[in-house]
């Protein structure tokens, strides 16, 4: 486990449940860098002072928030930690909830929530609580420089906070042009995609799924590290224009891959034959 991001205490009434936070989730975007398109060197991303006229050590460089024009009031790390708020060092939790009130349009990030040993009992309390009343918990806490929302909610035997985002962070769908009660939808049309809903009804398993571009991306790298030739990718499907005919194209298409799935896996199940011995001649 990596280190962790902060420490300080959850506040569960008058009980503080000593914890650290550590960064639950990791990207895993194939990454590249900038180079020169006529060498191919790797180009530098330097910090350029216009005033001095001259390239700056990161030791040198300091963070201001600018009150009037050109003008910077300068904070420190110091400065920071002395915010006036008990959200710097604690997670206070102000109310419960249950978990499908929570639109995940407001999911930001996750953090994984460790006791220190003190802690251990009044984490294991808040963790069954949460559990046995299907709840979880809303707060406040303070990281990067803001007082963020969070939801603490049990999850395999941790807890794991999430932040999110305030309400006036959410931008506003009033300009789109979504349709209204006057776009008539035919009963047909929908009985015919709850069809095709009910038969790709299944358990949510995120194993099950894969990012697909990230691999065929490092595939069409290492084609061109080889000097092979680059798998195209698949023509897209023809226009349908005619929704009913659309509907009906795919729940054919659902049947048809399943029954081809139900088939492989038969085969794989059915053991090969014993080959014959031959006869003593």
């Amino acid at each position: 486990m990596a280190r962790s991001i902060w420490r300080g205490a959850i506040s569960f009434g008058l009980v503080s449940i000593p914890i650290r936070l550590y960064t639950a989730t990791e990207s895993k975007d194939v990454s590249f860098h900038l180079l020169h398109k006529e060498c191919h060197s790797r180009i530098k991303q330097q910090r350029y002072c216009p005033y001095d006229e001259k390239v700056i050590d990161w030791g040198d460089v300091e963070r201001g928030y600018e009150y009037s024009k050109d003008q910077y009031v300068v904070l420190d790390e110091e400065d920071f930690e002395k915010v006036p708020i008990a959200t710097t060092k604690t997670i206070d939790i102000s109310a419960f909830v249950g978990l499908e009130e929570v639109d995940p349009q407001y999911y930001e990030r996750s953090y994984y929530v460790e006791p220190e040993d003190v802690g251990k009992k009044p984490y294991a309390l808040l963790m069954k609580t949460l559990q046995e009343t299907q709840r979880v918990a809303v707060a406040k806490v303070a990281l990067r420089q803001k007082e963020q929302l969070c939801l603490i909610r049990p999850k395999d035997g941790i807890m794991v906070m999430q932040t999110m985002f305030y309400p006036d962070e959410l931008r506003s769908e009033e300009e789109l042009a979504i349709p209204g009660p006057d776009v008539a939808v035919d009963p047909r049309e929908l009985q015919m995609a709850r069809s095709l809903v009910d038969m790709l009804t299944a358990e949510f398993d995120p194993t099950q799924y894969r990012d697909d571009y990230r691999e065929a991306l490092l595939s069409v790298i290492e084609s061109k590290v080889t000097g092979s030739a680059i798998a195209q990718a698949p023509a897209p499907q023809g226009k349908i224009v005619d929704l009913m005919d659309a509907l009906r194209a795919s729940v054919e298409a659902v049947k048809k891959d399943r029954t081809t799935a139900k088939a492989t896996a038969v085969a794989e199940e059915v053991p090969a034959a014993p080959a014959r011995r031959r006869k003593a001649g």
